[in-house]
């Protein structure tokens, strides 16, 4: 993961461990309000009522505005605090976990519950898929025959995703580019085909492209 890479959860998992006959499972979901979260936090509680535990914590808003945990009767800052840390330091928005403890009758003190309970999180991470959406604009593209192959080696060369080809009268090509490679792409079409193509920019989005699907948040 890069430095500050900003992260989503595009489809939930779950993880499990287990530490001196705890079980410790973490269920995680995208979600993209405080409602969402206590409602997803409150079906976790009622499917696994027999558990000890139900811990949870979650993040909402593009810069983490809404920040909640919950340590559901462990020891005050041992569950519900370390989930969320793992969620903050990976840099990950939109997102709630709830971490279901099934007591295995060993008592693992502070830092035994604090490494579970973000293990869990961490296993639970990993069976996610999780996406890492750009700033950025998508494009139009309208030229002549001639100027197709140049501006699919533009796109190619920048490792931007050609979304959709028309072929018609014109050649019509859809992108999306990166906020900071706008204006290097719109001067590179210009200057491969001497002006003739039009470029027409749309309105700035935060995107990721999944199977050549423009995916936008």
């Amino acid at each position: 993961m890069k430095d500050n890479e900003y992260r989503i959860v595009y489809e939930g998992g779950t993880g499990e461990l287990e530490e001196k006959k705890s079980r410790f499972i973490a269920h995680i979901a995208p979600v993209k309000t405080e409602e969402e979260a206590v409602q997803f936090i409150n079906s976790k509680k009622k499917e696994f009522w027999d558990a000890r535990h139900n811990c949870s914590a979650f993040v909402i808003g593009p810069n983490n505005e809404i920040t909640r945990c919950n340590d559901d009767g462990e020891p005050a800052q041992t569950a519900g605090r370390p989930m969320l840390d793992v969620l903050l330091r990976e840099n990950i928005h939109n997102c709630v976990v709830v971490v279901t403890r099934y007591f295995g009758g060993v008592l693992l003190g502070t830092g035994g519950l604090v490494r579970a309970y973000q293990g869990a999180v961490q296993e639970g991470l990993k069976n996610c898929m999780l996406l890492a959406p750009k700033n950025g604009c998508e494009c139009i593209i309208q030229t002549d025959y001639n100027g197709y192959g140049k501006i699919e080696f533009v796109l190619r060369e920048n490792n931007l995703p050609i979304l959709n080809t028309d072929f018609g009268a014109d050649v019509i090509i859809s992108s999306v580019v990166p906020s900071e490679l706008i204006k290097k792409i719109d001067t590179a079409v210009a200057d491969k085909t001497a002006g003739s193509a039009e470029i027409t920019w749309k309105d700035e989005i935060k995107y990721d492209v999944l199977e050549g699907k423009l995916l936008t948040f």
